[in-house]
């Protein structure tokens, strides 16, 4: 289930270009704003309270991705910046007491990083270790840290937006161990239900482990992440279950990974189960996440119904792995007749929501958080530019062709990142 919509970075374009380019790309899109507003406003006058079900994915988004519907545009944004708040909370630096921890506690951190009306409260943080030993690393090999954080909607916002909803985010990879995880491409069986353990249904051994791996010197938390996940969202599950209830979870890269095991672990044990006949949704927002499972596993997020919508940028690798080659398309032949080595071929899940950020100089934009949050918010000026002006579409191609994305944060250096795990291993 794949769509596409064609966004530029044309906000990037603007802070960056000469005064006089600026004041031309400024009027244009102020033009284009202008000229979709009557169609903006009344697809806007229905309500995210009103439609929160498909807005969570109930109908797979169904004509609300081409074109891009402003009510789960906003939201997909909002879902992005809650996870863009912990990069900005992560401690990085090796000499802090806080390393590898969250910088803030609890109650101050939304308001910390510049989100203090995010509508949401932070119950508890979560941890995970990778489970794998680096030697020749001293400032992090199998060490537990901090990787996000549950939440749980305000009186306020729970009305605003029609539901109680529960929130799991999870950041990307920050840490060469953790790029070791994902760079871990042998499958093995998920086995979460001890009454039904399918073992044709396989992950990536390496997010398996870092979502399953505990380490018991971490003062900060008990048990692995998976078991913080499964005991704090039951909990709220249960407080807040005579309420309308939904679960989200949202995550950037190796974070997109750990949201949808946990939303498959959760369904699988029936824990979003609060009455016979009442199921809790639960849904994924993927921001440039990798494969995590084979077709088995996504056949079976399917019956389950995991609901996860998958926001990437054509041109970002990470999306593309593991898997560049045993993948969705090496299962059969002629689109019918299954090949021998079909379980072990790699397949995304969910509905595929596509950005294109175009070949810019700079690769390091590519997976970046930050960028696919900013080409959201003008996606819908752009579709209308590219419908009524193709010159001035090509035009503002080419410039932001020829202009570099210089604000890239370092935990969003993938490049780099990469590149330091593999001297590190000598190879």
């Amino acid at each position: 289930m794949k769509r596409t919509i064609r966004c530029i970075a044309v906000e990037r374009q603007i802070l960056t270009s000469q005064p006089v380019e600026r004041q031309i790309l400024a009027s244009q899109l102020k033009s284009s704003m202008i000229s979709s507003s009557t169609k903006s406003t009344l697809q806007r006058s229905t309500s995210l309270a009103s439609m929160w079900r498909e807005i969570q994915g109930s109908n797979d988004w169904n004509d609300l991705i081409k074109p891009l519907n402003p009510i789960l545009r906003e939201e997909i944004i909002r879902y992005g910046e809650l996870v863009g708040a912990c990069y900005k909370a992560f401690d990085l630096n090796p000499s802090s007491k806080r390393f590898l921890n969250c910088k803030y506690g609890k109650a101050s951190m939304f308001q910390e990083v510049g989100m203090a009306s995010t509508g949401y409260e932070i119950t508890k943080y979560i941890y995970a270790a990778p489970g794998i030993s680096m030697p020749t690393q001293q400032d992090d090999s199998g060490q537990s840290r901090w990787i996000g954080y549950v939440a749980v909607s305000t009186d306020d916002e729970s009305k605003r937006i029609g539901r109680r909803d529960i929130l799991v985010s999870f950041r990307g990879t920050a840490t060469s161990t953790e790029w070791l995880a994902n760079l871990m491409s042998s499958l093995a069986p998920a086995r979460f239900d001890p009454t039904n353990q399918q073992p044709d249904v396989k992950v990536e051994s390496g997010f398996l482990s870092l979502y399953t791996s505990d380490d018991s010197t971490c003062k900060f938390s008990q048990g692995s992440c998976r078991e913080q996940l499964l005991k704090e969202v039951t909990r709220l599950i249960n407080q807040y279950m005579g309420e309308e209830l939904s679960v989200t979870l949202a995550g950037h890269s190796m974070g997109s990974s750990l949201a949808i095991l946990f939303g498959y672990d959760l369904i699988e044990l029936g824990l979003n189960r609060v009455y016979p006949s009442r199921e809790i949704p639960v849904t994924v927002y993927s921001f440039g996440g990798p494969r995590v499972g084979n077709s088995n596993f996504k056949d079976r997020c399917n019956d389950l119904g995991l609901k996860v919508l998958r926001v990437v940028n054509t041109c970002d690798p990470i999306t593309k792995l593991p898997g560049v080659i045993m993948n969705e398309g090496m299962r059969l032949i002629g689109g019918k007749y299954e090949l021998p080595w079909s379980d072990s071929c790699y397949a995304h899940v969910g509905v595929e929501l596509s950005l294109d950020f175009f070949k810019l100089e700079n690769p390091k934009c590519v997976h970046d958080l930050d960028t696919y949050i900013r080409l959201l918010k003008y996606c819908s000026m752009i579709e209308n530019v590219e419908k009524t002006e193709d010159s001035w579409y090509e035009k503002a191609k080419e410039m932001v062709a020829r202009n570099k994305m210089i604000h890239v944060w370092p935990w969003q250096d993938a490049a780099r990142q990469v590149g330091d795990l593999v001297q590190s291993l000598g190879f």
